[in-house]
This record gives structure tokens, sequence and C-alpha cells, in this order.
């Protein structure tokens, strides 16, 4: 058995190797495939990094040999030895995981550098200023990556020798100050580590490629992946690749540059580059680079190499690059090509011009925009210049849970939100956490910005559907709403004071920042175009006001998967009065009373959502919420509440103690509420029905048929009992009418029973919509306001990549919608399935639901455009998959005939004998097999029963080709 690779030289290896060799390695191997300038190296893959952590964060013994043959073969390549002091050999040490990560793990350059090789270089390069910065370049990376010495205090001497010098750049300092720098770098590395800096280069190699596979678990890495959905599994490679210098004088240089502008996607070369530089340099800003253009008149052979090779690599990607690159004495070498990140509106103008250009196809071009992106699109964002002025006014961090900008005043309360907001002030809203109650607050706000929650916490989700900023989960700030402030490390900001969220990375800034509109670029409707007319799924959104239903058709919705009732009663303080005395009341003819003032409500609701949608499905879910949350929780809140109901205090407070649950996310809620309140259900049939037959009537061509939906039904019974209540009021509403209207009734799969007997549950559901959040919940047994106190143990303890109400959880809630799939459809064929919790806007969980057939996905309004590019890319790579599963396939039946044609000759050759006797078995035995029971099967078996039986027999035939005739006609008959 062969033993495991675990290195590969740069020539082995190729661009699709991206797992093992990640982004970087699969990169360098390609562009050294395609004979471009790249300096020689290895790379020691992701499994061995994988390896490492699984051997206590150890590199075993087989690893480190192969690492070791591969740095004897590099030598021999370059003539160069690690160490050696005629020709030495110095290396970079670079990470290189499988998806781009940048920035976020770790380099260490001129790695082989000691006391003595600098002396060599010295000596060959004419250049001490080179040689020792290279050295003390090394010092510091090394001493910083690998040790763990803060950066800063390196930075400090460096200042320090500047100012004795009296100049501002690191460039001004000449090779006695490189020398004098290197020699206390070593000096500070020896006081704060009390040993020497290593001087064996293979100490050097060894513990620099332990430090880049540690890198993959530092926290800045941590939460990058968890950022973009990265999977701890994956690991890191380590490229050792051979040094080229762009420091060693102005006819050398390093940059980077973009094959087209990432801002915009302007197809023009984009970068910088600096003379007499190592590539860190560039990165790090210690000095202003130069536009790439002007590399022509510096160094034009160089340019104009680089500039047929960024050609011929966009080329061959299909996609924008971004590159490093470096100048060795005039000489270009390429160290990376990866594909070029880029803003949302660059991202389309590249694929819809690269189609354009007939570098990809439609297909392609969709696959190349990340669905998440187009978000950036459709929210106000910073001034780009005024941010950056405001770069040292971030004050606290917190979750980016609804994407956009915003500035305004600090209040505490929804209603000083609604006061100050009538003044025309804007405001952002900061809570503890948010509830129902502060809607109105929210939908005024600017921005809203919270303590507690997650990134599908109350405040998070509402303020996605709004399409307002929100940052969530801010733990950094402490709120004391009694003196209406919040302190941040000291600092304290009182109701009043201005503050600005950046939605998109979760920043808090004191002050204002100027926001401008979201602009839209004309090629995105295009590009929607190019995606709707690819996917299979339907798109829905999530809408509780005809505002909601409007925006998300202008986003291109083609109807509402979920409209939550239970919001509109808190749209204005009659609607509130009402619910509560529905709430508190005694008896069924109080609460008939309340239901009276809530119907003519709720169906003006309904007409103008129907209204928006002009004739559209959409689907409305009967009250779900317990209802002890439309009660004021505050006591002070309580007495003001008590006076409008009329009503004393102790009579609310009975009612809500009465309603009081220790469980209410188990409690009473959903489908229970009609089960013990039918007159709720009563009420909210009629007015969907009403509105229905109005609508209709005014728009005599749309037909419209609204879809009834019960919530949290567990037993098929409850079902059946509320589908009662809905059908008897609706017929009753419309015999009244005088009209003609459909309605269907479905019901939600929510609770894990629900899933299990969705066979039954179809028998009265004509459509089932999958509430992934509570599904989520009750499968795992956590609650999403609470999990987040602990779930960033489980993802630092590798217990958990993903937050499961991030994304699908295919192995435990996956299983559940599959199954409740396959089990609903075995009853009621054409059932609709549906998708109307957060996952149904989330990319990840959209592949996901097209594996498994669903018919639509519904979402908040401003993830539709999102929705909808990533459904067309989950049918895009459906079909690939299966392209690839129809191509195995057909490979294996040619395979398998072409073993029967050799083991049909190899007899021939032996026995003549043996050949005579197959085929006279062989012959009659398959035609009597197959003729009758071809012949009496038809009218008693499937057409799928007459293929099995046709091939069964040939094969039991094969089995015993000389056995024998009686047997296998027996067997035919006993199979009629």
């Amino acid at each position: 058995m062969a033993t495991k690779k675990y290195v590969y030289k740069f020539s082995e290896g190729n661009g699709s190797m991206r797992e093992l060799l990640g982004g970087k390695g699969a990169n360098l191997a390609e562009m050294s495939n395609l004979s471009m300038p790249v300096p020689d190296g290895f790379t020691i893959t992701t499994e061995a990094c994988n390896a490492y952590y699984a051997d206590g964060k150890k590199i075993n013994k087989n690893i480190m040999d192969e690492i070791h043959k591969h740095v004897g073969m590099l030598q021999k390549a370059t003539g160069k030895k690690l160490g050696g002091l005629d020709n030495p050999l110095l290396v970079s040490v670079r990470s290189g995981a499988r998806a781009s990560m940048p920035g976020m793990m770790d380099t260490i350059l001129n790695l082989g550098m000691n006391d003595e090789v600098v002396k060599v270089v010295e000596e060959k390069s004419g250049n001490k200023r080179f040689a020792y910065d290279s050295y003390r370049r090394f010092v510091q990376m090394f001493s910083d990556v690998v040790m763990g010495l803060s950066k800063s205090r390196f930075e400090e001497i460096i200042d320090d020798v500047k100012e004795k010098k009296g100049v501002t750049q690191d460039i001004e300092l000449d090779a006695e100050d490189m020398f004098e720098l290197t020699k206390r770098f070593k000096a500070f590395y020896k006081k704060e580590l009390k040993e020497d800096f290593p001087q064996d280069p293979t100490v050097q190699l060894e513990r620099a490629i332990e430090a880049v596979f540690r890198s993959w678990n530092n926290d800045r890495a941590i939460f990058y992946r968890k950022m973009n959905d990265i999977p701890s599994s994956w690991g890191t490679a380590v490229n050792v690749q051979t040094m080229v210098f762009g420091n060693m004088g102005d006819d050398c240089g390093t940059g980077v540059a973009f094959t087209r502008n990432p801002a915009t996607g302007e197809r023009k070369l984009f970068g910088e580059y600096l003379i007499n530089a190592q590539g860190e340099d560039v990165v790090a800003g210690i000095r202003t680079p130069s536009p790439i253009a002007e590399l022509k008149k510096v160094m034009p052979k160089a340019y104009k190499d680089f500039t047929d090779i960024c050609a011929r690599l966009e080329k061959h990607y299909h996609d924008m690059q971004d590159m490093e690159f470096t100048i060795e004495h005039g000489k270009l070498f390429m160290l990376q090509t990866r594909n070029a990140k880029r803003t949302a509106a660059a991202a389309l103008k590249v694929a819809v011009d690269m189609e354009k250009e007939g570098l990809v196809t439609k297909d392609q071009a969709l696959l190349m925009v990340d669905p998440k992106q187009l978000d950036d699109l459709l929210h106000p964002q910073f001034d780009a210049e005024d941010l950056k002025r405001k770069k040292n006014d971030v004050v606290a961090k917190g979750l980016a849970a609804s994407p956009g900008a915003a500035c305004g005043e600090i209040v505490f309360t929804a209603e000083e939100a609604k006061t100050k907001a009538t003044m025309g002030r804007k405001v952002i809203l900061v809570r503890l956490e948010t509830s129902p109650e502060d809607i109105e607050g929210m939908h005024v706000s600017e921005g809203i910005l919270t303590v507690r929650g997650g990134m599908t916490s109350h405040a998070a989700v509402v303020a996605r559907g709004m399409g307002a900023c929100c940052v969530s989960g801010c733990g950094d700030i402490k709120v004391n709403e009694a003196k209406l402030q919040f302190t941040v490390k000291g600092e304290v900001f009182k109701d009043g004071d201005i503050i600005s969220l950046d939605g998109s990375t979760g920043l808090v800034y004191r002050g204002e920042i100027k926001t401008v509109p979201a602009t839209i670029s004309g090629n995105f409707k295009k590009f929607m175009q190019w995606a709707d007319e690819r996917r299979t799924m339907k798109i829905r959104t999530n809408a509780d006001t005809p505002e909601d239903a409007a925006r998300a058709v202008s986003f291109g919705a083609e109807g509402v998967g979920l409209v939550r009732t239970e919001h509109m009663f808190f749209n204005s303080p009659d609607r509130i009065k009402a619910i509560r005395e529905l709430v508190v009341a005694q008896n069924v003819e109080q609460r008939q009373i309340a239901l009276k003032q809530l119907e003519p409500m709720q169906q003006g609701d309904f007409e103008g959502i129907f209204e928006a949608m002009g004739g559209r499905s959409v689907t409305i879910r009967l009250l779900d919420p317990p209802l002890h949350e439309f009660l004021p929780k505050a006591e002070a809140e309580s007495l003001e509440v008590a006076k409008a109901l009329g009503i004393s205090v102790e009579d609310l407070m009975a009612a809500a103690a009465n309603l009081h649950e220790f469980n209410p996310m188990m409690g009473h809620r959903g489908c229970r509420l009609d089960v013990t309140y039918p007159e709720i259900g009563v009420m909210q049939t009629r007015a969907i029905i009403k509105a229905a037959i109005n609508i209709n009537k005014k728009h005599r061509g749309w037909k419209l048929v609204p879809e009834i939906m019960v919530p949290l039904v567990g037993e098929k019974k409850e079902l059946d009992y509320v589908a009662q209540i809905i059908r008897t009021t609706a017929d009753e509403v419309i015999k009244e009418a005088g009209a003609k209207q459909d309605y269907k009734i479905g019901t939600m799969i929510e609770i894990p029973r629900a899933a299990l007997n969705a066979d039954e549950l179809a028998e009265t559901a004509e459509f089932f919509s999958f509430g992934t959040n509570d599904l989520t919940q009750m499968t795992f047994g956590f609650s999403r306001d609470d999990a987040g106190k602990f779930l960033d143990d489980y993802y630092s303890k590798h217990i958990y990549d993903n937050d499961p109400f991030a994304h699908v959880d295919v192995n435990g809630v996956g299983k559940l919608i599959s199954m409740a799939c396959e089990k609903g459809r075995s009853t009621r064929k054409d059932i609709h399935l549906g998708v109307c919790g957060e996952h149904g806007g989330d990319p990840v969980s959209i592949e996901f639901f097209q594996r498994v057939g669903l018919t639509y996905v519904s979402c908040s309004p401003y993830r539709v455009p999102i929705a909808r590019l990533a459904a067309a890319q989950a049918a895009i790579r459906a079909d690939v998959k299966s392209a690839v599963v129809s191509k195995k396939t057909a490979k294996k039946v040619v395979a398998k005939k072409a073993t029967k044609k050799v083991a049909a000759k190899k007899p021939v050759a032996k026995k003549a004998t043996t050949k005579t006797v197959s085929k006279k078995v062989a012959k009659p035995v398959a035609k009597k097999a197959t003729k009758p029971v071809a012949k009496k099967t038809v009218a008693k078996k499937s057409a799928i029963k007459k293929v099995t039986k046709k091939v069964a027999a040939p094969k039991a035939v094969a089995k015993k080709p000389v056995a024998k005739k009686a047997p296998a006609k027996k067997t035919t008959k006993k199979s009629k």
C-alpha cells in the first residue's frame, strides 16, 4: 500500500488540487505548469495541517522527513543550500488555505538568515543594506509569528532609530542603520525569551511551518472562517518557496495588482508597486506606493511581461485575478494569483462584461458573484472618504446583523424614537434586546443597536425585513436604561448623543458619518434576469405590511410565503388596545367584542398586501405567539395600559400572571391558541376570505387564492380541528358574499413530530411550509435567543462549525425536512413545499433546499435578490453534479461491456467446447425467460416490474449457465 503523500513540488500539482494544496499552492502549481516565472518551491498539504492537530500540535516524523527530503530537492534544483556559506538558500514560508483568507494567517520571509549567512549575502550582493534589511525583517517576523512577541515593540525600536537619525521613512535608513536594527532586534528577542535567536536554518524552518499551522486557529482566522462559512476541518497548506528580492536596489521592486478595478469592475489594470521593497511593505502602508501604470516608465520590460501574464491568467482562470509580484534586478517573478475580492457593483460588472467578451458562459457568470454581496447594493452606505477619516472613532463591535449604514441620536425606548422621528430627527434605537412591542420605534429608526441577541434575534430578523441597519449582540456596551446612557471602555454615551452604525461590519462609531444612497448599476437587472431564467425554485417574501410586499415585488418576489398576522397588531394604539382587550378578556363574549374591533383592521391589512402583490400567491399564518407577549413587561407601563383598558392594575397583573409560562417557546401558542380560543381562528379566517373576495371583485383577472397556514402543528387531529374551523368559516363567508372564492389550507412544519408524521398531515394540508427557526430550536433543544451565550465555545472547540440558525443543519434538521418532503409527496403528489424561516434567504441553505426539491423559499424583502441568485446557482450546481454522475455511470457501463467482451473472448482460446455449451444454454433460456414474463405481466404489473423481470431472468442464468433450463423456468413461474 502506497504511503500518503504530504508534500508536493510546485511542478507536481495543478489548479484543481485546491483541497489538498490550498488556493495559493494550487495556483503556484498552475502558474508553474503554464511556464510562468514562479520561484521554485513546494507545498505541505492541508492534510499535514490536520495531522499536526491530530498529533497534539506536533509535526510527526514521517511528515518532517518528507519536508526535509523536499528541501534537499529544492537545494538541488536551485544550486543553493539552506544555511550554506557558498550559495545560501533563503525561503519564504507562507500559509495558503483552500478559500482565500487574506491577512488572516501568517507569513515569514527571508528564512535561512543567520549571523554567518548575512555576511555571505552582503558579499555576494555587494549590498550591505539589503543583507541586513533582509535579516532584520526575518528576525521581526520570526519573533512575531513563531514566538509571539509583539510586533509593535519592534516598530518602537525602528521609530527610535529613525528619530535619532532625524528621518521619517524606513527607506531613508542606510546600511549601518539596518545593521543596528538587526542587533537591537536580536537583543530584544534574547531579553524577552531568555534565549539567543536561532541560528540553525533547519530549526528555523521546522518552527516556522508549525507556526503557520498554528495560525489556522488564531483568533482572527477563526473569526474570518465563521464570517465566511469556512469549515475548521479544511486546514491550511504551507508553501515553502525560494526567496526573490525586491529590496536589492533601484532595479528591484514589489507590487500587488488586479486585472480589473476591484471597486468598479472597469477593465483596466489596477494596482500599486514599490521600488526597493519587499512584499509586505505594499500592504503595510509603510511607504506610499505608486500606481501600477507608472511601472511602464521605470521598468518597461518587466511591465510588458507583467501585463502579458495578466491577460493570460484572466483568460486561463475565466475570472478577475489578484496577483502579487516581485522584480529582482529587472526580472519579473509571480508569487501569487487568485480570484480577486471585489465590491458588489464590480462583481456584477465583471460578470456581465466577461459574458459579453465571450470569456465566460451565462452559467459561469452567475457563479462568479457571491449572492450575499447583493445586500450591499440595496442599503445606504457610508461615504468612503468620510469613513476613512473616522477610522479612529470606532468605539465598539457587535454582529453585522443587517447591512447598511446609519447615523443619528441615541434613544433608549421605542416611544422616544417615535417622538423624535415625528420631529424629523434621525435616531438610533439602543436596547438591551428588542421585542415585538418595539416594532414602531424600530420602524422609524435609522438603525438598531442591541446588547443581546444573535444574527437571527428579533432585532436582526425585523431589521433585515425592514431593510434597516442593525448591529446586534454588542456585548462591549453596558446599557443603563434608568440613566438613559450606555458606557463602553469607560466612555459614556447619553440620550441624544450622535453615533453611527455600519451594519455590514458590526462597527459602532462615535459621531456622524456621512451616508450616500445605494447605487444599483445597470448590470443588476440584466444579471438578475439571467438568474431568473436559470433557477427552478420560486422566490417568495416574508411581508407583514403592504409596504413590505411592494418593496419585495420591486426586488423580484413572486409571492408571499409568510404574513405574520401578530405584527399587524402593533401598528397603531387602537390595534394594540384591541389585542390587549382580547388577552385580558375573561369570557367568550368579551373576546368577541375585542375580535370585532380587530377583524376590519386585519381585513384592511390583508387587502393591502393582496393589492401590493398584484394577484400573486400569499400565505397567511394564523396567530402564532403566546398571548402574554402583547402585555406590557415594565411595571411603569402597566398603569397606563390598565387605564386605557378600563381595568385595574391588579386585574392586568393577574391576567399577565395567568398567562405566564416557564417556557413560552414551547407553550400556549400557534394552533394551540385556536384549539383553546376557536373564535380567534374564526375572526382571522373571516378577515382573510373577505379581503380576497373584495380584491378578486376589484381585479377580475387576478384569481387570487389565499393560502391559510396553521402554525405549530404536531398532530393530525390538531390540524383537522383547526382546518374544520377555517373551512366552516370560509364557506360561510363565501356563501354570504355570493361569490366564487378558492382558498388553500396548509401547515407549518416546525415541530419534529410534524416532520415524522408528514404523510398523515398531507391528507389535510395542501401545502407545507418549513418554519426552520422553530424546527432548529426544537431539534437541537436550545433557544435561538439564549444559544448565543454558549455557541461561541462550541465554535472555538470545533464542536460546531456554523450557527445552525444561520445555515440549515443538514445532518439533523435537514434529515427531518427531507423526510417530511418524501412523506408529504407520498400522500399528495402535487403538494407545495416551501420554507419561510430565516434560512430561506441563506445561500448555503438554499442549495440544500434545491436538493430536496422545495417549490419555493421565502425570505425578507431585502434578501429576495440574494435568494434569486442563490437559487440559480443551486440549480447550476445540481445540473453539473448530475452531468458528472451521468458521465461516471456511462463510463461504468462502457467498462462493464468491455469486461464482458473480454470475458467472452477468453474461453475461445482455451476451450471451444465451453463456448458451444454456453451458447446453447444461454440463448434459449434468455428467450423463454423474457417472453412469457413480458406477456403475462402486462395486465397485472407495472412497466417497472416488467423491466426488472426481464433483467432478472438472464442474471439467474448467468450465475449457473449450465444448470439448467428447468430451474430457470421454475423461477420464472414463481415470479409471474
